[in-house]
């Protein structure tokens, strides 16, 4: 057998173990039509070029493809590749500092090697989209990797902490989850000080550490629906539900989850939405377009009737 046969047998072993999480030695022969001696000879010719494939001996034994201590070259097939490409292209406009650049480095790599008709549907996708950047902050990796790890291993992680009045102060907490709203990062996590869950936001901590103290998990609410309303309800003076008359999902897609929360309702949905000004928050229920009801504060019915009349006096049918 020729050299480039044995690399193409190779190249379907690995594709094979990829795809399914265990296989035995006699469904891989089966698969590649050779012999079970055959198999071994290709898996230990992955082994040498980084691929760790577990063995198990005995009956329901087989192989399965695992970590290892370095990166070996990856298999991907034309739906991968294309679907890699595309999110390269879209992570080199994100918020993660450093990785617009990496994310060039690896889409320049892809594309070296692409076919070319993999290679023209991928820039043919990036001709006809747009990404629209908003303020975003960006974050360090390397702390995004300290708190990955510590929710991971569930230790007890250290900073300074700046608070909405500028004051820095330390803070010890029990990481649980990280969340992406898509303009900023944010952490939820119990205040060991506060016994309290907390948000925080990860643009604004400082001197990160992750101590070696383990704690054990506890029950706790939903990361994203907690950030949601912590970010959406906290930090605001006036906190609004509002019926309004549509269906849920046609007001997800014109309220941002950072901006308010849609909780289904049998007459539509109500829309929660805060912030410091009455006025503010009636012009943007109103922009929607949907018939609305306000249901609290009171404070906002009174905003909305008090804009209502001077829009009638501006149009001049007050």
């Amino acid at each position: 057998m020729t050299v480039e046969a044995t690399t193409e047998r190779v190249l379907r072993l690995l594709a094979l173990l990829q795809h399914r999480p265990s296989w035995t030695a006699a469904e891989l022969a089966a698969e590649l039509g050779v012999t079970d001696r055959s198999v071994r000879r290709d898996v230990e010719r992955l082994r040498a070029i980084g691929y760790p494939v577990h063995a198990t001996a005995g009956v329901g034994g087989g192989y399965q493809l695992g970590a290892g201590t370095r990166l070996p070259p990856l298999l991907l097939d034309d739906e991968e590749a294309i679907a890699t490409a595309v999110s390269l292209r879209l992570a080199s406009g994100g918020t993660v500092a450093g990785a617009g650049e990496a994310a060039l480095r690896a889409l320049a790599k892809l594309d070296q090697v692409m076919p070319p008709r993999l290679r023209a549907e991928v820039r043919a996708v990036h001709g006809a989209t747009e990404t629209l950047v908003g303020p975003g902050v960006e974050i360090d990796p390397e702390l995004l990797v300290t708190l990955a790890r510590a929710c991971r291993d569930a230790v007890r992680v250290r900073f300074r902490y700046a608070g909405r009045d500028g004051g820095e102060r330390e803070r010890t907490v029990e990481p649980v989850r990280m969340v992406a709203t898509g303009r900023r990062w944010y952490l939820m996590a119990r205040d060991v000080d506060r016994d309290d869950w907390r948000t925080f936001r990860l643009d604004r901590m400082r001197e990160v550490t992750a101590t070696t103290w383990r704690f054990r998990a506890r029950e706790h609410p939903d990361p994203v629906a907690y950030v949601q309303r912590s970010v959406t309800e906290a930090p605001y003076r006036y906190v609004a539900r509002v019926r309004v008359h549509a269906r849920p999902d046609r007001v997800r897609e014109l309220v941002p989850p950072q901006v308010g929360r849609v909780e289904d309702d049998r007459d539509g949905c109500v829309l929660v939405v805060a912030g410091e000004n009455l006025d503010w928050l009636a012009v943007h229920v109103a922009r929607l377009g949907f018939e609305a009801e306000v249901l609290e504060p009171p404070e906002l019915r009174e905003a909305v009737a008090l804009l209502a009349r001077r829009l009638s006096a501006m149009a001049g049918t007050g």
